[in-house]
């Protein structure tokens, strides 16, 4: 049985969701109810039963329970963290093994070529009961206040505080999202590179160049308002007609934000890629004679086209059909049932109108699809740059046989907090196709598709 997290590690995060999907498949199982199984999906499912209000409410309260003490910050330990992370996977030889930035898409490299993912960042939610969510700059004052502790007893991480009171409406309402991001290795993820990595194999560093406004507090410590999503940058700093509107629909006494100055850019908090750690990992595997290459890419779902051309690919050289493409959205994915339904797994990193447009796109550029099957995170927000559910229909009807959502309660969404559980019930349901798991694919079949076709994407992977 693999360990529990920490209890300051956040459950419902890219990171954390992502690690155990990945690290399910390689164990051989899937991912019911976001790796947390069957019960919380049923919990979740009741949540759908009350009024919207008490949804809301209990999404809100249900984070907080989450978040960490801010006076005992001075607890957490990155190398804890690290031996968790660690511990999931199956301690065998790998021929490779990704350390770096989180991406749904990477889930899917993962489960093709057998290989683990090592996130660089994770999210700690920090306790903040009398805070405002649209109150920025009380957001950084709080984090200046209480982070020396964690930064001081954590000498190799970055903090990367975020505040979001556009899409984590509801969950900055009592907790602030403290991201930490490693500069080294550190002594688990060595310990397990040495003792699980081949001789002489791949370390792949997976660089998010995704970065964001940010104001400095210290020297290992950035403030960072907005994050990637259905607002701008600018929206954030200095408000718009859309940020009026939606600030005057919950009620804000404001109607824009009062941001802090920025004084400079920062990988931006959830996706980006801190260049410290590149630095350590060559050192490392220039001591252990592993080789390095980079994957880098723009946004994190810049992979996901990629990443689904790949296995389109893939299933036609294994007389497969590739006409099924399953849409997943932030941490509601699954590595196990795609390959096994033959689905082309299309990551989308949230649920707002950037994510339709990536969607869209792919689509517009391929060969149709017979199935289109589509799932849709739910945040309990309609903020700014949330498409309705009718956009989201009108992806479905690109299908040339058949449309439909997985996991999704049209009338509900984004407020649908059952589909937590329900997209991994849904997946097997209305999928009925079954395919064997393949076995691993050798690392040169990535390195040679990106050779003939890697100028198609905003990927590049290059020898370090």
């Amino acid at each position: 049985m693999r360990p529990s997290s920490p209890s300051y590690i956040a459950d419902f995060d890219s990171a954390t969701g992502m690690l155990r999907a990945a690290s399910n498949y390689l164990h051989g199982q899937d991912y019911p109810g976001l790796g947390k199984g069957h019960l919380m999906g049923h919990l979740v499912q009741a949540a759908n039963k009350l009024p919207q209000a008490a949804r809301e409410e209990v999404y809100a309260v249900g984070g907080v329970t989450e978040g960490h003490a801010p006076d005992k910050l001075d607890q957490i330990d990155a190398e804890k963290v690290a031996e968790w992370i660690t511990a999931r996977y199956p301690q065998r030889r790998y021929q490779a093994v990704m350390v770096g930035s989180a991406s749904g898409a990477l889930t899917h490299l993962s489960a093709a070529f057998d290989i683990p993912w090592l996130p660089q960042t994770f999210f700690i939610p920090v306790r903040h009961l009398t805070g405002d969510n649209d109150d920025p700059k009380g957001a950084m004052e709080f984090g200046r206040r209480y982070a020396p502790k964690l930064l001081e007893a954590n000498p190799d991480l970055q903090l990367h505080h975020m505040h979001d009171a556009n899409q984590d409406r509801l969950m900055v309402e009592y907790m602030d999202y403290f991201r930490v991001k490693r500069l080294t290795l550190g002594r688990a993820y060595e310990r397990f590179l040495e003792a699980n990595l081949e001789p002489g194999g791949t370390i792949i560093v997976t660089e998010c160049r995704s970065s964001w406004p940010t104001t400095r507090i210290g020297e290992r410590h950035f403030f960072q308002h907005g994050a990637l999503g259905g607002a701008t940058e600018e929206e954030f700093l200095h408000g718009s007609e859309r940020v009026e509107e939606y600030l005057e629909r919950y009620d804000s006494p404001v109607r824009r934000w009062d941001s802090p100055e920025p004084d400079g850019r920062s990988p931006e908090a959830e996706w980006g890629f801190e260049a410290a750690l590149r630095d350590d990992i060559l050192r490392f595997a220039a001591q252990h004679g592993y080789q390095v290459k980079r994957l880098i890419y723009d946004e994190p779902d810049s992979l996901s086209p990629m990443v689904a051309d790949f296995y389109r690919d893939w299933y036609r050289q294994r007389g497969m059909k590739s006409n099924r493409v399953l849409v997943e959205s932030f941490i509601m994915l699954e590595p196990y049932w795609a390959l096994r339904t033959g689905s082309v797994p299309f990551w989308m990193k949230f649920n707002m109108n950037p994510s339709v447009d990536t969607i869209e796109s792919y689509l517009d550029s391929r060969d149709p699809f017979d199935e289109i099957n589509l799932m849709l995170f739910n945040n309990g927000v309609e903020g700014v740059g949330f498409p309705q559910i009718d956009r989201w229909r009108q992806v479905l009807d690109r299908a040339r046989k058949q449309g439909q959502f997985i996991g999704v309660s049209e009338e509900l969404h984004p407020r649908d907090f059952g589909s937590l559980g329900r997209y991994y019930i849904e997946t097997k349901q209305k999928i009925p196709a079954r395919y064997p798991l393949p076995g691993p694919l050798p690392l040169a079949r990535l390195t040679d598709y990106m050779e003939r076709h890697g100028e198609r994407y905003d990927v590049e992977l290059l020898a370090a």
